[in-house]
């Protein structure tokens, strides 16, 4: 299944994030000058990368379809595991943009917060990359008909080749990042 193996490929890129992201809340944790604005790179790459564009894909065409063909089981699946997942992430990304700001003007004790909420969403993420990688994009790839994943195969194909440049974007700020921390 094309659109599996693409976001298989895209879940290495959010991996190699999330130890950007342990490598910066060490230095915090050494009591090192926070670079605000490789956390905002970091942030713009969850939000767009990770979120918009590969959570768009899952969102929005495979586990669309996964529910509509596959019924209940995969609705369970879905929507009480992998929705609720990606809402948390996003509270975890909102809770460490609040910390940051209050780190910014001067709270000291608010680093406690930008380290929980930045491996806090590290540890959910991995989680979660795990069971889709070896859960459920192995259901869909099983259950799923040849019609119905060709069609999920093109929508994704589609989304990409229309969005090239964003993956192009993020995956150099990811790079670029690697080199620093």
């Amino acid at each position: 299944m094309k659109a599996i193996e693409i976001m298989n490929e895209e879940h290495k890129y959010i991996l190699r994030m999330l130890q950007v992201i342990r490598k910066c809340c060490f230095k915090i944790l050494n009591n090192e000058e926070i670079i605000y604005e490789d956390f905002y790179k970091i942030i713009d790459f969850i939000r767009n990368y990770a979120d918009n564009h590969h959570h768009k894909k899952e969102e929005k065409i495979l586990f669309i379809k996964m529910v509509e063909e596959l019924g209940e089981p995969a609705k369970k699946a879905v929507n009480q595991g992998m929705l609720v997942e990606h809402d948390l992430g996003r509270l975890h990304v909102r809770e460490l943009v609040a910390a940051l700001e209050k780190v910014k003007a001067g709270e000291e004790e608010a680093k406690l917060d930008v380290i929980a909420n930045a491996i806090s969403y590290t540890h959910l993420l991995i989680r979660h990359i795990d069971k889709e990688d070896r859960v459920i994009y192995k259901f869909a790839e099983r259950n799923l008909n040849d019609e119905v994943i060709k069609l999920i195969d093109d929508e994704c194909e589609n989304y990409e080749i229309n969005n090239e440049e964003i993956k192009n974007k993020y995956i150099s700020i990811l790079e670029e990042l690697e080199k620093i921390y």
